[in-house]
């Protein structure tokens, strides 16, 4: 558990629209307890679809509330963009984790799981999780 200090979550989409989309599930779903920051960075900087590391990067330093930042991105080069931003090592708040997870679920498992609390590896561990719920 943490000491009050919430992990923040940011999604990257390809798509504005999908990013912010998934923000509004994922903090619906999580209830009207703790309030869990969490911001969308979709598309790019002119409202086009693709990724945009100065959106991520602006999107995690929304959230860091210094217990962690869990990124979760949706496809190919919004992936390789985030993995991008860690090796250079200085754009992205310290304690900044790229987790293998799927999109929609993966956030909700989170944002859920950072309302409780809980640390940034528990964060990680509840949306990689998430590729486990099956539905059928």
């Amino acid at each position: 558990m943490s000491d009050g200090k919430l992990v923040g979550i940011v999604l990257v989409s390809h798509s504005a629209q999908v990013a912010a989309s998934v923000a509004e599930l994922a903090t619906g779903l999580a209830g009207s307890g703790t309030a869990v920051a969490v911001a969308p960075a979709g598309g790019t900087e002119d409202g086009g679809l693709g990724t945009s590391a100065a959106l991520v990067v602006t999107a995690a330093a929304s959230v860091d509330g210094g217990a962690g930042v869990a990124v979760l991105a949706d496809l190919g080069s919004a992936v390789l963009t985030v993995k991008a931003l860690l090796a250079e090592g200085d754009e992205l708040p310290e304690h900044t984790r790229l987790v293998d997870a799927p999109f929609v679920e993966g956030a909700v498992a989170a944002v859920v799981t950072a309302a409780t609390g809980a640390d940034l590896a528990a964060v990680e561990a509840a949306a990689a999780e998430a590729y486990t719920y099956r539905k059928v």
